[in-house]
């Protein structure tokens, strides 16, 4: 969309203002971006991380795999998970507090010994999935701020700031014309008044 703006002292000092917002945002901006950048990257990398360690786990419990069928479906759940919000590069990113787990209760005589061991694998693999899934929600979110703020970014270097530039010389160049035009005028009415007198 073209700026819009008229030939004038007014829109002159309007216009002037609005480039030094733009010019001073711009390296806060360029900042916020590259730290967005590194951001983004230590979270994919966390990310991957956690499902590597997870893919780990699962092909060393696939040998028992037979065993999880003796567990009663419901046996563990996820209680509860606490997130809190951590500012990074000025955005709102979940973190895990904690997690509880709840156990339904069974009988520790007829089920298998390795029950509670078996209780405390499930815990493990549910939080590493839990930590998991949120790394991964932690890279959107970043993410999608990065590219918010590159497209701001892009916004005031490749448009708005030449823009107001390029606005900014037609209207000075504009005001000049007027004015030698206004001294031009002013000389040759003199000029005339003066061959006037002289004649008279």
């Amino acid at each position: 969309m073209a700026l819009k703006f008229q030939y004038n002292k007014t829109y002159l000092q309007q216009l002037n203002k609005e480039l030094r917002v733009r010019e001073n945002a711009l390296p806060t901006l360029q900042a916020k971006e590259s730290a967005l950048r590194m951001e983004v990257k230590k979270a994919r990398d966390e990310a991957r991380e956690l499902e590597r360690e997870f893919e780990e786990k699962m092909r060393e419990l696939s040998a028992i795999r037979r065993l999880w069928s003796e567990f009663e479906p419901g046996l563990i759940s996820v209680k509860n998970i606490i997130l809190e919000t951590r500012k990074v590069a000025g955005v709102k990113t979940p973190v895990l507090a904690g997690m509880e787990f709840a156990v339904a209760g069974y009988s520790m005589v007829a089920a298998a010994a390795w029950f509670p061991p078996g209780i405390e694998v499930l815990k493990m693999l549910s939080a590493l999935r839990i930590r998991r899934d949120l790394a991964h929600t932690k890279v959107q979110v970043l993410e999608f701020a990065r590219k918010k703020t590159t497209q701001k970014v892009n916004l005031y270097e490749k448009v708005q700031i030449p823009d107001y530039q390029e606005a900014i010389r037609k209207i000075k160049r504009f005001l000049e014309d007027d004015e030698n035009l206004a001294k031009s005028s002013q000389k040759i009415l003199k000029a005339r008044i003066a061959a006037l007198e002289a004649a008279a």
